[in-house]
């Protein structure tokens, strides 16, 4: 068994290259939800061998905590249309999703959860929209089978990033979607740590199209994202993906500063006036919390933003490759 680093400068395997490219890469993030695989497996087989399309499942182990390995490792032996990529930790949802991405050899690529949540009956419709000429579809849930908890946290999470990176989202839609190959090799091309798919999508330009789609209920486990770490991935995104958190400190700045001069003007109106009154302890001691507190304030931010800078430079891989079901195989004999 050989182990395997990837990174922002990902080389496959040569022996990739000996099979045929399948006409769709499906990648799917895998966390928690070992039960599921079996029938993803099946579902996806079945829809697009019904529409005459042939694929890879590439499914990735993002150090799920449910042995999900041990039952990729079986899936890859029975289908050698299924291959396995293991992280060596968690690297979080997006870095999984890259890993896969940069070993999809499809033409066109689709992004899913393993949950079921994301339908896989609803493929045909994603790549429909891809034969129109879009190079970028992405599934839009209508009626969402979540609980309200994790509706309003993820209302909450797409309005705060939003906000912070001055772009509208649809709370509607996710990762759910089908991309043409040319996205994801400027995604891929993309050198930053921190990954998140529908900004880097986003940011590619390429004609966009959303298709309602069905959502599924979750039948097993449960969400990793708290409503917390959904805000701190917001602020984490923002950081990396927007300089806006910078000008509000920039337009606080320049609003105590009119605030001051105001109270300046006022002061010197009243000496003129006769009015003359000795300052009082509460009002120093209120405008020194202020400035202070404003000062602490502008530094942390400007220290997140160093930290994220400090980050990017290291230039780390975005993930690492542990263990992979194709090298496993080398010496194996498998069948669909």
């Amino acid at each position: 068994m050989r182990e395997s680093a990837m990174g922002d400068q990902v080389s496959k395997p040569t022996h990739l290259n000996v099979a045929p490219c399948p006409d769709v890469s499906v990648v799917v993030p895998v966390y928690g939800c070992a039960g599921c695989l079996e029938q993803l497996s099946e579902r996806v087989a079945s829809v697009l061998s019904g529409i005459g399309l042939t694929h890879e499942l590439l499914l990735v182990d993002d150090h799920s905590p449910d042995q999900a390995w041990e039952r990729i490792r079986e899936l890859g032996k029975m289908s050698s249309r299924v291959r396995g990529l293991q992280l060596s930790r968690n690297f979080g949802q997006h870095a999984a999703i890259s890993a896969g991405l940069h070993h999809a050899r499809g033409q066109r690529i689709i992004v899913m959860d393993c949950d079921l949540q994301d339908v896989p009956e609803e493929i045909p419709a994603l790549l429909e929209g891809l034969e129109a000429g879009y190079e970028i579809v992405l599934g839009q849930r209508v009626e969402r089978q979540d609980t309200w908890f994790k509706r309003s946290g993820s209302n909450a999470f797409y309005r705060t990033l939003g906000w912070l990176t001055d772009t509208e989202y649809d709370p509607s839609t996710a990762n759910f979607g089908a991309y043409s190959r040319k996205v994801v090799d400027a995604m891929n091309a993309m050198p930053e740590v921190d990954r998140f798919l529908p900004l880097m999508a986003r940011w590619t330009g390429y004609r966009t199209l959303r298709v309602p789609v069905s959502h599924g209920r979750r039948t097993e486990g449960k969400s990793g994202y708290t409503l917390r770490k959904l805000l701190q991935m917001a602020t984490r995104i923002a950081l990396s993906f927007s300089d806006k958190p910078l000008r509000l400190v920039m337009t606080m700045a320049f609003a105590l500063a009119a605030v001051g001069a105001g109270i300046a003007l006022l002061a010197v109106y009243r000496y003129w006036a006769g009015d003359i009154r000795v300052a009082g302890f509460t009002s120093i001691l209120a405008s020194i919390w202020l400035v202070g507190s404003f000062i602490m304030g502008s530094l942390g931010v400007v220290g997140l933003y160093i930290g994220r800078i400090h980050s990017e430079t290291k230039r780390r891989p975005q993930f690492i490759i542990w263990h992979d079901t194709w090298q496993e195989s080398s010496t194996n004999d498998r069948d669909d």
